[in-house]
């Protein structure tokens, strides 16, 4: 399983570094097969913080991935006005890949015409010109509809995760995922309404996996 995280020039970091550190918990248990990579055009990328990382894999990956996951960034909009960044996104495609976006990686998946017309979250900041682009926009922290999931707000990045790992790997292992990372003495409570949010979202047949 193959998991791309799109990271560009000053990503915010909580949005790439809490879902890879999330995701790769499947991997720490022992599953051999589960790959979470950090997928840039840059070898280095650097944060909105000033945080320089490596990234794992280029642009090309991006079509062989099972899954991918659009995080946002203070450059969301240069990057939607360069073809030479987005002509590598137009491999994307909901009918053989899980898509997931958080604030204005909404705004990329919408540009690419990949919402397809149906209601996306994103971040207070981001919304007045995710609007203006087309996208409705709805007041909560999360929502899915097939293949694509949009979340809204830096720490929303749970409920990608959640999202992915029920879709991917089931609600169980989504459950234990989030009670590994959930703080101490409320764990039940996040963990339920992680899953809250999520559930009601997925297919009869994720939700009962």
């Amino acid at each position: 399983m193959h998991i791309a995280i799109l990271t560009f020039d000053a990503f915010n970091d909580l949005d790439s570094l809490v879902a890879f550190g999330m995701l790769n918990r499947i991997a720490l248990r022992g599953d051999a097969d589960w790959h979470v990579r950090i997928a840039s055009p840059a070898r280095r990328v650097t944060s909105m913080n000033g945080l320089t990382i490596d990234a794992h894999e280029g642009l090309d990956a991006l079509a062989g991935a099972d899954a991918v996951l659009v995080g946002s960034g203070m450059k969301t909009r240069d990057v939607a006005a360069d073809p030479a960044l987005m002509e590598p996104l137009r491999v994307l495609d909901p009918a053989r890949q899980l898509l997931a976006a958080q604030c204005s990686g909404t705004f990329l998946l919408g540009r690419l015409g990949l919402l397809g017309g149906v209601p996306a979250c994103t971040d207070l900041t981001s919304r007045p010109w995710v609007e203006a682009s087309g996208v409705q926009v709805v007041q909560q922290p999360f929502v899915a509809r097939g293949n694509v999931a949009t979340a809204g707000g830096c720490l929303a990045s749970q409920y990608l995760v959640a999202w992915l790992l029920c879709r991917l790997k089931g609600v169980e292992a989504a459950r234990e995922v989030l009670h590994y990372f959930a703080p101490v003495g409320e764990k039940e409570q996040y963990v339920e309404r992680a899953l809250g949010h999520v559930t009601p979202h997925l297919e009869p047949q994720a939700a009962m996996a």
